[in-house]
């Protein structure tokens, strides 16, 4: 029977730590989904009480499918009862699943960050994970530092696992905090932690400051580890994370284990990765493992021959099997079963060999080149492809629009800003015209179209846009560069959809954005075109 390994995220956390990195409430929502399609076991929402973001998404937590939702924090504090403890309350009483609890296991850090007596400390853990087991069901222990600790002093590291075991911990989660031990180390020392507690469930969580998280990760499993957490594309502090979405690749591809929803959540791999990158407005490293734009690109001469014989010679794995394509210059390959999977997914039901395929491939690759980003934006690829396919109908037509913005001055020098858009649009043959003033231009805009549009179409009334996301394509063409737009829109159903514009004009790629969230709204919504 094959093993499995169970996969625990901690982007929402971890990735969080990463410099330049700030997750919004509309982010740590889409970014759950997206780890919960794909298939992880576990996703860390964050830290309860630590700030208003996290407070935020642990009182109205995401409804997950197939993921468990785990709350972290921190033991007991010296002087404190477990129950009495406010940090430790927020934890166990978040609407989690399961509690994680970080402690201390290196000697040195106990008495000198902590300082407090070794057997202090191995009773705040074991009245800690006592206590998350009693309150909310399962508790994890996060073993900080665990690696040098073990190294320091073997006896007590192994003691504070001891005490989270005996108090019930489900899972005893060996840290590399300072990412610096080497994969041959780990294998070792997770060996060594199985031979004294054979009882006892190895998790493993590498940083990835000497460039071996992943590898590292791996090794541990090998050496009986069977929890593995890490983030995505490795965000986290200083160096990062391991990489999950390598780990889980090669778990299941190269190691024959079971993890996450294995070769099914695989293929929405790559499609992860570069939703996580649209969301933080940055590119995905073209050269990333299993999930770049150049992972399986072969570039003229000897390669391009013998991928056309045989591509398993110069790729290790087969690119659909993690959601990527093959990219040959001189006959490219990509797109048509990446695009069928996607149909699958939004209910288009299609047979493979519909000659609108082919066109709505090229049409993909099309847009894609001149800006497009359809990872990040699954409602208006949606609208791409039914627009190619059958057609969609045409709610609305733009007139045209205006958007003014004044800067009046006030007393004392200060200068307030406002913002006014009117808009114009056909509406089932009668001429709309709207005027509303708005938080910056984009909102006035939105704020326009929407009055206008609600005089005919009662279904956005509870629509709402909750993200907006610009990012310069061509920075070399200064004040005249190429924006992408991406927004966020939500209803009263607790339905998301992110949608793109393009344009030179931020304008004008706003505006295709919003087009497209209010005509998905209403095609989902089954709203007729006004006649």
């Amino acid at each position: 029977m094959t093993e499995r390994v169970v996969v625990y995220d901690t982007t929402l956390r971890d990735g969080a730590q990463t410099q330049g990195v700030a997750f919004g409430p509309a982010d740590k929502l889409a970014i759950a989904a997206a780890l919960d399609r794909l298939g992880v076991d576990y996703i860390e929402g964050g830290w309860p009480g630590a700030n208003p973001t996290d407070d935020a998404f642990f009182a109205q937590p995401p409804e997950l499918k197939h993921a468990r939702l785990a709350a972290f924090g921190m033991t007991r504090r010296q002087g404190r009862s477990a129950a009495n403890d406010p940090g430790l309350s927020a934890v166990v009483n978040a609407k989690a699943h399961t509690a994680t609890l970080v402690a201390k296991t290196w000697d040195y850090h106990v008495e000198t960050a902590l300082n407090v007596t070794l057997d202090e400390n191995l009773a705040m853990i074991a009245d800690s994970i006592s206590l998350a087991r009693e309150r909310v069901g399962e508790a994890m222990l996060d073993a900080e530092h665990f690696f040098d600790g073990y190294k320091a002093n073997p006896t007590f590291a192994l003691e504070c696992l001891r005490a989270a075991v005996d108090a019930g911990a489900a899972w005893l989660v060996l840290c590399d905090t300072n990412g610096g031990t080497l994969p041959a180390e780990i294998e070792r020392v997770v060996d060594a932690v199985k031979t004294a507690l054979p009882e006892a469930a190895i998790g493993i969580h590498c940083h990835n400051d000497a460039e071996t998280a992943v590898a590292g990760s791996l090794a541990a499993v090998r050496a009986g580890a069977r929890q593995v957490q890490g983030t995505l594309n490795g965000l986290g502090e200083r160096c990062g994370n391991a990489n999950l979405l390598s780990v889980m690749a090669n778990l299941i591809l190269k190691m024959g284990f079971e993890a996450g929803k294995g070769a099914e959540g695989l293929v929405h791999l790559t499609r992860t990765a570069r939703m996580l990158d649209e969301r933080l407005n940055r590119p995905t490293s073209r050269n990333a493992a299993y999930v770049g734009e150049s992972a399986f690109a072969h570039k003229g001469g000897l390669h391009v021959s013998a991928v056309a014989r045989d591509p398993r010679t110069y790729e290790h794995v087969p690119p659909e099997s993690v959601g990527n394509v093959r990219q040959v210059v001189v006959s490219d390959q990509s797109g048509r079963a990446n695009l069928l999977a996607r149909f699958a997914e939004i209910g288009l039901d299609i047979a493979p060999d519909h000659p609108r395929v082919a066109g709505l491939v090229e049409a993909v690759k099309a847009r894609e080149h001149d800006g497009f980003a359809y990872d990040g934006a699954d409602a208006s690829f949606e609208l791409l492809a039914r627009r190619t396919l059958y057609g969609v109908p045409e709610f609305f037509q733009l007139d045209g629009f205006r958007v003014l913005v004044e800067q009046r001055s006030r007393e004392r020098q200060s200068a307030e800003t406002l913002s006014e858009a009117t808009i114009k649009v056909f509406v089932g043959g009668r001429r709309l015209m709207t005027v509303a003033e708005g938080n910056g231009p984009v909102d006035a805009l939105a704020g326009a179209l929407r009055e206008a549009l609600l005089q005919v179409y009662a279904p956005l009334e509870d629509m709402r846009l909750v993200d907006y996301k610009v990012r310069i394509l061509t920075p070399e063409a200064g004040t005249a560069a190429v924006t992408r737009v991406m927004i966020e829109s939500a209803d009263a159903s607790g339905r998301r959809w992110s949608t793109v514009g393009v344009s030179a004009n931020v304008l004008d790629a706003s505006y295709e954005a919003l087009h497209d969230a209010i005509t998905y709204k209403l095609l989902r919504d089954g709203a007729r075109a006004a006649a």
